[in-house]
């Protein structure tokens, strides 16, 4: 097991499988986003190597993300192989979902179990507007094509941005009447390269709960927490609605994860700066007990949370950069 300082067990490790994306979505990177050339990037067999080192010290879950991680060349590989390895029981994705109507039966078969989808608004004008580059259609595609190959439960991620997407909130939150689905409303977090748009677009869960609840009445609570996300639902709904307010109520009391970025450096906490570069030391010839101290010492050295309540906002790398 890997404790930290403060008794937490950290188990979860979310991969960044490339740093590159199809959309270029406002709240995460500019338009003009330039990206890591490949050879910078963990390869597969770095990937393998790694996800057995952490598989070793007891992290368990692994969730994939990018940037878009369903770019990254040969995916249903990658994915048959880190479902392959022992000790991983949960394997899980985060895409924009826009080439699931191809990928989500192979993903599947390969041993993906679980995606969450990102989908801001159901305006495919909105849509244009909050991606840049994307068409809603072909995020729906994705959405019934990975429920359809038992992709399940389908998690729908929102990021709700001022200006932008704040009316928004009622329709997706609709999409649990009829469906059993999962809709995450999520505050936007601020970090290098749109801070000014992630600073001044927060809406708040809080905002986001009344919004619903003035439409369809007060939220049941469901059981707590799924991940990051308070649980609550309509009445008579089939689904369920969360809210991950990372920025207004965070939870790193309970969190138990790690980052491990495109380029293979670990970062212990989202909002914090301070990584921990694995990549190097593999490719210089780092033995699995030198690779074995050094994730551990950066799990026990796993700050407590965030610094933005003090000002305290990570500038040293893009969302698209640290995978979410």
């Amino acid at each position: 097991m890997a404790i930290d300082r403060f008794g937490r067990n950290i188990h979860y490790l979310r991969v960044s499988l490339t740093d590159h994306c199809n959309l270029r979505c406002v709240y995460c990177m500019p338009e003009d986003q330039t990206f890591r050339p490949n050879a910078e990037l963990m390869q597969d067999d770095e990937i393998f190597t790694l996800v057995r080192l952490f598989a070793s010290l007891g992290f368990d879950k692994i969730r994939l993300t990018g940037g878009e991680p369903t770019v990254r060349a040969d995916i249903v590989g990658l994915v048959r192989g880190i479902a392959s390895t022992e000790g991983i029981r949960s394997l899980s994705m985060t895409t924009n979902g826009i080439l699931l109507p191809r990928l989500a039966r192979p993903l599947k078969d390969a041993g993906l179990q679980r995606v969450n989808v990102s989908i801001d608004t159901l305006d495919p004008q909105k849509f244009k507007r909050l991606t840049r580059w994307g068409k809603l259609e072909q995020v729906w595609e994705g959405i019934f094509a990975a429920e359809a190959a038992g992709l399940t439960p389908i998690k729908l991620n929102a990021v709700i941005v001022r200006g932008y997407n704040e009316e928004d909130v009622l329709d997706l939150a609709a999409l649990t009447l009829e469906r059993p689905w999962q809709i995450r409303f999520i505050e936007m977090m601020p970090f290098g390269g749109v801070t000014d748009l992630q600073t001044g677009g927060v809406v708040t869960a809080a905002q986001i709960q009344h919004k619903i609840e003035s439409e369809f009445g007060l939220l049941r609570a469901e059981g707590g927490y799924d991940g990051e996300a308070r649980m609550y639902r309509i009445r008579g709904a089939q689904g369920k609605v969360g809210f991950i307010s990372s920025v207004t109520v965070p939870f790193c009391s309970a969190c138990t994860r790690a980052r491990l970025t495109a380029d293979g450096v670990l970062r212990m906490c989202l909002l914090r700066e301070k990584e921990i570069d694995l990549l190097t030391p593999l490719r210089s010839g780092a033995t699995a007990a030198d690779l074995r101290q050094m994730v551990l010492q950066a799990v026990w050295e796993k700050p407590w949370g965030h610094g933005l309540e003090d000002g305290v906002i990570p500038l040293n790398r893009a969302m698209n950069q640290i995978g979410g």
